[in-house]
């Protein structure tokens, strides 16, 4: 930032504040200030406190700041915001309410730098009570909620084309989509969206709702669909290969799906008809049906870890069968865990009915204790149980438990895809794939977005939330692929995948990313961060609102960055100052 003097020909000379900044390969400057009125004096004294010089003279006539914001996690998430086109694919050509879209990239980058509810957002944007830059840098002024409830309203009806354009942006006809569901917990009985299901919050008694979620091969989320929190996973499935299918127009795609989504009763009634190839797994008691039938040989992993049949069963596919130690022993051990504490509960409600005195009696009142521990443990096929009025007998099924563990590390992945357009590994690779649909899931529920609680009231608000929680998800994930230097996170796949060997094999970091974690900084000696905590960092870069004297005429200063502060805005390409 610098005071600039134009030469104006027969008039006077305009007096300018000005800055430089990147652009692309160009270096470029911007007007933030006329100062053609101010007394010399005060231009001098800006004009030295701006070299980091001394002010010669105080009073009347001081550097004051008027204003200071957190600012450097807003310039980081609306920078790349901007870069990646997400207000103009909001936009869409000028065609859009623009004080809606400013809006709803204001709750965009609120929800990853500081994810609050809709009323303490608009609090953090308003002019008065902001407590960062975001409101001034979008030039809101006076923000209510109401006004935010009116900006998600306008959002969700925009979501097909939104969708649409991210799909343009990151699939293909022939590429691999993943799919997966979560659910999350509900505060309030009045939307009709909200509903009891299978809770996977921990939170018992809490009205859900269940959402879908399709991303890149890499993680990237494209598109989000909310359900009816009584919604079984595979229900959604339909809906999914429709938007595929017709929405999207993808001729070709490969759905990659868990063994609880892409179900047998699905591939024959829903991806078949439809056209899709897949990708999914086998269930245990199928896999144990290929080995009873000898189509699975379990000596040919002595020596090896992955190997392809095929199946009568299973016409005009291929499984891919994989063996994993360490998967194994993770298995067993939990296995020896489930049944030794499930027989330690068990055999308390058996001292309890043989005991003289309070003993407990009847076959129901018996059934009932025992049940709630077999529900607890899932252990029931592992032990024979006798229940009398005045007896309990418990014996563990030692044959059952024997035939399981010889199935102990394997899994059968499941496709239709040809060989000569994935090979075994790459089908096992894609699989693993819904890894980065689970870590979508986890920032978007826990550490980074919190879209949980929800406490709105209507269908379309609660699908607005999701659908914006979404979206600062995918500008995270961007921010995310280009800070991994300087993130915990490895940032040189490409070697560790090499380091790995096998695609069966348990996944390792670089030696770059070891020394990065076990040092906690960088090859260039700057502290490693998390995403949250760098976040954090970048927030102690300032934007200043100055004034001189009593002027009313203000300027805007910023402080010098840190090094890890300009290396995070180096690694994103976007201006510290906006």
């Amino acid at each position: 930032m610098y005071v600039e003097r134009i030469p104006n020909r027969n008039s006077p000379p305009a007096i300018l504040l000005r800055e430089s900044y990147r652009d692309g390969d160009k270096i470029r400057k911007r007007t933030l200030a006329n100062l053609s009125d101010w007394p010399g004096a005060k231009i001098e004294a800006l004009r030295r406190v701006l070299r980091g010089d001394a002010v010669a003279s105080v009073g009347r006539e001081a550097l004051s700041m008027q204003r200071s914001l957190p600012h450097g996690h807003v310039a980081a998430a609306l920078g790349t915001l901007r870069k990646l086109g997400l207000d103009r694919l909001l936009l869409q050509g000028g065609r859009q309410p623009k004080q809606e879209v400013a809006l709803c990239v204001a709750m965009i980058v609120a929800r990853l730098i500081e994810p609050a509810s809709k009323l303490a957002t608009a609090r953090r944007l308003d002019g008065e009570t902001a407590t960062c830059s975001l409101g001034q840098v979008l030039g809101l002024g006076a923000v209510d909620e109401q006004q935010l409830y009116g900006a998600l309203d306008w959002l969700v009806e925009q979501q097909e084309r939104i969708e649409k354009a991210l799909v343009r942006r990151h699939l293909k006809s022939g590429t691999l989509v993943l799919y997966d569901v979560s659910s999350t917990y509900f505060e309030g009985r009045t939307c009709e969206l909200a509903q009891f299901g299978h809770n996977r919050d921990g939170k018992h008694g809490k009205l859900q709702i269940v959402f879908g979620l399709l991303c890149s091969q890499d993680g990237c989320p494209v598109a989000i669909e909310v359900f009816e929190g009584n919604v079984g996973d595979p229900s959604t499935l339909q809906t999914q290969i429709t938007k595929l299918k017709e929405r999207f127009d993808l001729d070709r795609v490969v759905l990659v799906g868990d063994r609880g989504m892409i179900t047998e009763a699905r591939i024959r009634e829903t991806v078949k008809p439809a056209g899709l190839d897949f990708i999914t797994a086998l269930r245990a008691p199928a896999i144990r049906k290929l080995v009873g039938a000898g189509e699975l040989q379990l000596s040919l992993f002595d020596d090896r870890d992955l190997a392809e049949i095929t199946s009568l069963d299973y016409p005009g596919e291929r499984l891919v069968v994989c063996r994993n130690p360490l998967l194994a022993e993770e298995r067993a051990r939990k296995r020896r865990e489930l049944l030794a504490a499930t027989e330690e509960k068990l055999r308390k409600i058996q001292a309890r009915v043989r005991r003289a005195k309070r003993s407990l009696r009847g076959r129901d009142a018996i059934g009932i204790a025992v049940g709630k521990i077999i529900d607890h443990y899932k252990m029931a096929k592992h032990f024979d149980i006798t229940v009398t009025d005045d007896d309990l007998v418990i014996e563990r099924r030692s044959q059952p438990i024997d035939d399981e563990a010889l199935l102990d590390g394997f899994y059968v992945v499941r496709t239709n895809v040809k060989a000569e357009l994935l090979d075994s590994s790459s089908v096992v690779g894609a699989y693993k794939g819904l890894s980065n649909v689970e870590r979508a899931f986890r920032s978007l529920k826990t550490v980074d977005i919190e879209i949980r609680p929800i406490h709105h009231r209507r269908g379309r608000r609660v699908r607005a939330h999701v659908l914006l929680c979404m979206l600062a998800y995918y500008l995270e994930w961007h921010m995310r692929q280009a800070l991994k230097p300087i993130l915990f996170d490895d940032h040189d796949k490409p070697a560790a995948d090499a380091a790995r060997g096998s695609i069966v094999a348990k996944a390792v970091r670089s030696e770059a990313a070891k020394r990065k974690v076990n040092a906690r900084r960088t090859d260039d000696d700057l502290p490693v961060h998390s995403f949250q905590s760098l976040i954090a960092d970048l927030a102690t870069f300032t934007r200043n609102t100055m004034a001189m004297g009593d002027s009313s005429a203000t300027f805007l200063l910023y402080p010098k960055l840190t090094p890890t502060q300009e290396r995070a805005f180096r690694l994103l390409d976007v201006p510290a100052s906006l």
